[in-house]
């Protein structure tokens, strides 16, 4: 007997589903820092939840059903990245971050390796998520924090 396997010819990532404690401070932290727009909710006591993302495509999911915070030392979900065009709009949502008292990983935007021009921020959202922003370029200009290593991989 022959087996054929399908593999998906035009596969993309779709929406990110996380785990939140609160959803009303996830919903005022993801709309503040990310710019996300609300596309669906749910309210009932038992069952609270948002769908949010930009110009009409799903981008993230919050699910109220988290009685503690992120475990990063857990198998699992290591870090969520988002890409900017620019360097300085990574440098508008770490001034953003700053004004929120967001606790960052590194200090300021660093390269994702030695020698790497591409590079942003790397912070927690409110139940400890680990999340990025970074551009493709423009971010040689410090030291990468965990030097050959990807940066993005070890914090």
């Amino acid at each position: 007997m022959t087996t054929t396997t399908a593999v998906p010819t035009a596969l993309k990532t779709g929406h990110i589903g996380l785990n939140v404690t609160e959803l009303d401070r996830s919903l005022a932290f993801y709309q503040r820092v990310l710019g996300f727009d609300v596309q669906a909710q749910g309210t009932e006591a038992d069952r609270r939840w948002a769908f949010l993302g930009r110009d009409g495509k799903l981008l993230v999911t919050l699910w109220q059903q988290a009685d503690g915070e992120f475990a990063g030392g857990r198998a699992g979900l290591h870090h969520l990245s988002f890409q900017v065009e620019t360097i300085e709009e990574v440098q508008g949502v770490q001034a953003v971050l700053e004004e929120l008292g967001a606790s960052f990983l590194y200090d300021g935007v660093v390269p994702h390796g030695e020698g790497v021009s591409s590079g942003g921020i790397f912070f927690t959202d409110p139940d400890g998520i680990r999340l990025e922003v970074y551009a493709p370029s423009g971010a040689d200009s410090a030291p990468a924090p965990s030097g050959a290593a990807p940066t993005c991989g070890f914090f």
